[in-house]
């Protein structure tokens, strides 16, 4: 089976435990007002990779995995929206006994289980808990996402929470209590690690390559010191700083 991804990282940092490759799926409903990568948003687009091409590049670094507790990271883009593909890349990997982790906003059209069931862990990107503003940062209606995180606590699954914290979005106290009460939504025995990432204009260049409108066009990255100071409005036990 084939799969259009976007590209391939190889021996990343960023986007799970350890040393990782992480491939960027193309295609995401989405339309985040912060979005950095918007050359991943069409779909039929990319590089046509077959699910072994992308498992036999890995295993070129399975000893760097193994010395660092890596693997593989499938983000995008949105990973979920070419289920059948991910899915076979997720067995071949576990057969291969690379660890996997899936870098999602939780939208898909698919049926979830069989997916989790061979995910090693999940990075859960939270826009926002409320549904006026979730639909304003993303242009979509929250319910895939609920019904995303139904199927991730029912397949009790090993699970990162991270949300991006944009000036004048969601860089309130208030903002934060909200995020903090969808965090204890979750078992806690499910949630190994919380993150807030601060906004920033590294993809903005993107856009204007692309032709495309910058909805957040002028606004300044969020400083550490503001970070710092929204971390203090919540009081979650594993919120990494």
């Amino acid at each position: 089976m084939d799969g259009f991804i976007h590209s391939i990282e190889t021996l990343g940092t960023l986007d799970g435990p350890g040393l990782r490759m992480v491939v960027f799926f193309q295609g995401c409903r989405l339309r985040c007002s912060y979005c950095h990568n918007p050359d991943t948003w069409a779909f039929g687009r990319g590089t046509l990779m077959s699910a072994e091409e992308i498992v036999n590049k890995a295993r070129r670094y399975m000893p760097y995995f193994r010395f660092n507790s890596g693997g593989v990271t499938f983000s995008g883009g949105e990973p979920l929206m070419q289920p059948d593909f991910l899915l076979e890349c997720l067995k071949l990997c576990r057969e291969a006994g690379i660890h996997t982790v899936i870098d999602t906003a939780g939208v898909g059209k698919c049926d979830y289980s069989q997916i989790l069931k061979f995910a090693d862990l999940v990075i859960l990107d939270i826009k926002h808990s409320d549904p006026n503003k979730y639909k304003d940062i993303t242009g979509h209606e929250i319910d895939s996402y609920y019904r995303f995180k139904k199927a991730l606590i029912e397949n009790r699954s090993r699970i990162w929470i991270k949300q991006v914290v944009t000036p004048g979005i969601n860089d309130t106290c208030c903002d934060m209590e909200e995020f903090e009460k969808e965090v204890n939504s979750f078992p806690k025995d499910m949630i190994e690690k919380v993150e807030l990432l601060p906004y920033h204009t590294l993809g903005v260049f993107k856009y204007k390559e692309l032709g495309i409108d910058y909805w957040l066009e002028g606004l300044e990255p969020l400083s550490k010191e503001k970070l710092e100071e929204l971390k203090k409005c919540i009081t979650i036990e594993k919120l990494v700083k």
